[in-house]
């Protein structure tokens, strides 16, 4: 309908204006011009101007609500997928990936901040081209984010440089400058009364960031920091979560291994309790930790292993220990505790030392098994260390009383009482040994420190003898024929004991048990005539020193200055200037003063002996050779002969 004409405002038709509204709200531009066309064509200009401006001013309006609705929709669609995430890596990722698409700028970041030391880390980043800027560290107080972090407000820059209200630090600028950005917002992850980190969109141009700008990314951060927090804690519920399941895994694994170590203790306790050896730790041992078990004793010899099989390599092949397992029991008998092995199986894993006092009694060895060896486990090879001392202990008082009547048995033997003989074959029979088969005496000459461990290596040596003090000398007898057999098996015995010089004596044959008294006396003389002599190591048989017993008496004591006065210039030639006068003099005597045979027993020329013999003429009396005086000088000669060849050998 047309307005009339006299009216001060034109009516415009409804349909036409209709159309026109429709076409504004449809954001449609061409349909919204064509019905502002129409109807600025009935409408003075001033009225059409307005007219247009107007709906210029309302499709504004209306795109600006539609693109906040998008917004809200975008932003709520990141909200629920964030929600999502579980892992904190990724959600950070895809918070940033998200915010990039919001915002729309050439980068986005998140820079963390950590409450301890008021550090922010660039933690994710899209966009960025420079590695020294994904690995930028903002100390406290610095840069945009420290500023952002402190006033917990959104903060931006258009010209980062430029803005003198920011402050800078030579080594964030420098990162900046290599990442070219220019522009900069950030706003913070807040959640309750925390701050997490600060989430920046960013240009490489200026750009100046207006408030629709600054509220989105608000908006999403504080979505994000909500998300954020929420995954932290379940993550850190899930850490919790799987710590106290492996907490209560250890604890019920720490519950068997106590519980095992319960019953190997009492298994332990019973080996002491009833009276077992060495070889019933090893077995319990062994059964508990399902693995090979080695005990040695105090020589580090080994006493039992289980199982008998072995398994667990311990010594090279010349039967020396391993360099690395004395090491490991060294190391134990100073920490009292399990050593650890250097080395792979068939090598022990662990070594303990066995240890009453100060006094190393042995070892336990454990080989690799299966089951792990933590600190129960270890725990329990210590204990078998001790309940293996305390067998030891045990094992050698029994062994000390029985050395005492071992010792009292021979010096009644050695007595001779004949009204005592059938008492004595009892008591002798009682500890497996047949009185009526001891034929050697042997006497071992040890210095007294070191008479304890002689003592035990020849218990174990001697089979079906005795072992014993009398006089104060330690002495054995033995079943074997041969007294200089069983001296050369003593000194073996007692060498692999100890390294210092050992002096055994043999004394002669007993043809029967009641002759072995005076077996022992004649090997006793021989015992203080090679003292005299200075001789402390090799095997003597005593029936060769008889001779010089009966010229010098059974103490020998004037038999070092006989020999000194009788050939002792000879002695000291040869030693300062490394001559053979007294191998020649010893040969001559024993030659029937020859120098002939002499040169042939020696290999050399005739007038080499001669040569020799007047040398021997100008050092002693010139009528050396004369019966009398040669006789002297045979005997000395021998005397020193047996000596030094006792002390070789």
């Amino acid at each position: 309908m047309v307005g009339n004409a006299d009216d001060r405002d034109p009516v415009l038709p409804v349909p036409q204006v209709v159309e026109l509204l429709d076409a504004a709200a449809a954001d449609s531009g061409d349909a919204a011009a064509d019905a502002l066309e129409k109807l600025g064509a009935q409408l003075p200009a001033e009225q059409a101007a307005a007219l247009t401006n107007r709906v210029r001013n309302l499709r504004a309006v209306l795109a600006r609500w539609r693109r906040r609705g998008q917004e809200l929709s975008a932003l709520f669609s990141s909200a629920r997928e964030l929600a999502e995430l579980r892992d904190t890596d990724a959600l950070l990722h895809r918070l940033v990936e998200r915010a990039h698409d919001l915002m729309g700028t050439d980068i986005t970041y998140l820079s963390e901040f950590h409450e301890g030391s008021d550090e922010l880390h660039v933690r994710s980043t899209l966009g960025t081209v420079a590695p020294s800027f994904r690995a930028l560290r903002v100390p406290p107080g610095m840069g945009l984010a420290s500023k952002v972090v402190r006033t917990r407000c959104p903060q931006w820059a258009s010209v980062y440089q430029a803005t003198d209200s920011i402050p800078h630090e030579p080594g964030i600028d420098a990162a900046v400058a290599a990442e070219g950005l220019v522009s900069l917002l950030g706003v913070p992850l807040v959640a309750g009364e925390r701050v997490l980190g600060v989430l920046f969109a960013a240009n490489r141009s200026k750009h100046e960031f207006v408030p629709e700008e600054i509220a989105l990314l608000s908006a999403f951060a504080d979505h994000a920091a909500v998300v954020l927090q929420t995954t932290r804690l379940l993550e850190q519920a899930r850490v919790a979560a799987q710590e106290a399941e492996r907490a209560n895994s250890v604890l019920a694994s720490n519950v068997t291994a106590m519980e095992r170590a319960s019953a190997v203790h009492e298994d332990l306790t019973a080996v002491v309790l009833q009276g077992g050896h060495a070889n019933g730790v090893a077995e319990t041992l062994s059964k508990a930790l399902d693995r090979p078990v080695v005990i040695l004793d105090r020589e580090l010899v080994p006493v039992t292993q289980e199982p008998v099989a072995g398994g667990v390599r311990y010594s090279a092949p010349d039967g020396a220990l391993l360099p690395e397992v004395r090491d490991a029991i060294e190391a134990s008998r100073q920490s009292g505790r399990c050593v650890f092995v250097d080395g792979s199986s068939p090598s022990p894993e662990v070594a303990v030392a066995v240890v009453a006092s100060e006094t190393l009694l042995g070892a336990v060895l454990v080989g690799y098994g299966d089951l792990e060896l933590r600190e129960v486990e270890q725990r329990t090879i210590e204990r078998a260390a001790q309940i293996t001392a305390l067998v030891a202990v045990k094992q050698e008082a029994v062994a000390a009383a029985e050395d005492r009547v071992r010792g009292e048995l021979v010096s009644d033997i050695l007595r001779g009482d004949a009204s005592r003989w059938q008492e004595l074959l009892l008591r002798a029979r009682a500890r497996e040994v047949r009185l009526e088969e001891l034929r050697s005496v042997v006497i071992v000459a040890v210095s007294p420190d070191r008479r304890g461990p002689a003592f035990e290596a020849l218990r174990r040596a001697v089979a079906g003898g005795l072992v014993g003090e009398r006089d104060g000398m330690l002495t054995v007898l033995a079943p074997s024929p041969d007294p200089m057999t069983a001296a050369r098996e003593v000194w073996q015995a007692v060498r692999r004991a100890q390294r210092e010089p050992v002096l055994v004596v043999a004394g002669p044959p007993a043809r029967s048990a009641a002759e072995l008294g005076q077996c022992f006396e004649s090997a006793r003389r021989c015992v203080q005539l090679l003292s005299n002599l200075n001789t402390v190591e090799g095997t003597v048989d005593a029936q060769a020193y008889e001779p010089y017993m009966a010229m010098f008496g059974p103490g020998g004591k004037e038999l070092s200055g006989f020999i000194a006065a009788t050939i002792g210039p000879v002695l000291r030639w040869d030693q300062e200037r490394g001559t053979q006068l007294f191998e020649t003099l010893r040969v001559f005597a024993d030659s029937y003063a020859s120098p002939t045979r002499t040169a042939r027993v020696l290999h050399v020329h005739i007038n080499t002996v001669t040569q020799r013999l007047e040398r021997i003429s100008a050092l002693l009396d010139a009528n050396w050779r004369e019966p009398e005086p040669l006789f002297r000088i045979s005997v000395a000669a021998r005397l020193h002969a047996l000596a030094r060849d006792t002390a070789a050998g």
